[in-house]
């Protein structure tokens, strides 16, 4: 693994005389805004990008989902419902959700930010202050554009996110 040591405030030391801070966002639905709305994250968007002066990585991991217990729940309720207009929309819902589910079309996605700093000069407890400054300037920056944005603390969650990313056994498109 490329990580020599991860720190309980959710910075990942990497053997190279690096240190990242891995931040997760939440996405927006940005095919459902208005024109208006859509000019306004564009454009909070494009100044993040102009702003900001380190290093960034953006990483989305996509999961597929098995869509079995969805199906069955819809089964379980429609067992309850006496309507045959609804009958018949869950039905043909439940021949769609079938097909994705066969043809392994539905996933998940989670979207990540790494920023790194490199440990030149600077003591370690001065880049850890830088990456959690970056932090909460791209935080600030991204609510403006809808986006949630949280910072990994728990080492817990770092490892397991670290892991999928770096799962040299897994095939790809798994």
């Amino acid at each position: 693994m490329p990580f020599k040591n991860i720190y309980d405030n959710g910075i990942v030391e990497l053997k190279e005389k690096s240190f990242v801070k891995i931040l997760k966002v939440n996405p927006i639905n940005f095919n459902l805004k208005t024109e208006l709305e859509k000019k306004s994250i564009l454009n909070s968007y494009k100044l993040f990008l102009k702003t900001y002066n380190f290093d960034i990585q953006i990483l989305i991991q996509s999961n597929k989902k098995d869509l079995s217990k969805q199906i069955s729940n819809i089964y379980k309720q429609l067992e309850k419902e006496n309507s045959l207009i609804l009958n018949e929309i869950a039905e043909k819902y439940i021949k769609y959700l079938i097909e994705i589910n066969e043809n392994k079309k539905s996933s998940s996605k989670n979207f990540f930010l790494i920023i790194k700093k490199f440990q030149d000069k600077n003591k370690c407890e001065n880049i850890i202050d830088e990456l959690n400054d970056d932090f909460y300037k791209i935080k600030e920056c991204l609510s403006r554009c809808g986006n949630s944005v949280k910072e990994i603390k728990e080492k817990n969650e770092l490892i397991k996110i670290l892991n999928s990313f770096f799962d040299y056994n897994r095939k790809i498109g798994d």
